[in-house]
C-alpha cells in the first residue's frame, strides 16, 4: 500500500516501533542506545532504520549459541533488569504486533483501508 501522507499517530507509533527494537539489540549487545524511545523518524528513513535493525538481530542470532544467556540491562527509566535472551526475542515480536494493531486503527479512523497482516497470508 502507498500512501500519499501517514497519519501523525502512526508515525509516532511506528517510529516507536523501530526505537524499541534498535534499544533491544543494543541492550542485547551491551551498547549504548541511539535513539530515544518515542523519536519520531521521517517516513523516508524507516526502511533503512528497519533493515539495520533486523541485520543487527540476524547477527545477534547467528552468533549465539544459548538462547537462555541472560542479559543485564538498564531501561529507559534507568531500572536494572536482567531477562533471558529467547525472551527479549519474543518481546520484541510482541512488541511490534501490539503497535501494528494500534496503527490499523489509526488508518482506519484516518479513512485508509490497511493491507492485511496476518503472517500465514504474508508466506502465502
Amino acid at each position: 500500500m502507498e500512501l500519499k501522507e501517514v497519519p501523525e499517530n502512526t508515525a509516532s507509533l511506528f517510529s516507536h516501533i523501530l526505537n524499541a527494537h534498535h534499544i533491544w539489540n543494543m541492550r542485547v549487545l551491551g551498547k549504548t542506545r541511539e535513539c530515544d524511545v518515542w523519536q519520531t523518524h521521517d517516513v523516508e528513513d524507516w526502511e533503512d532504520i528497519h533493515y539495520e535493525n533486523q541485520r543487527t538481530t540476524f547477527e545477534i542470532i547467528t552468533n549465539t549459541d544459548d538462547f537462555e544467556k541472560r542479559v543485564d540491562y538498564e531501561t529507559t527509566e534507568g531500572r536494572i533488569f536482567a531477562n533471558d535472551l529467547k525472551d527479549i526475542l519474543f518481546h520484541i515480536i510482541n512488541h511490534s504486533t501490539h503497535h501494528r494493531g494500534q496503527i490499523l486503527a489509526d488508518f482506519r479512523a484516518n479513512g485508509i483501508e490497511p493491507d492485511g497482516l496476518d503472517y500465514i497470508s504474508y508466506k502465502r
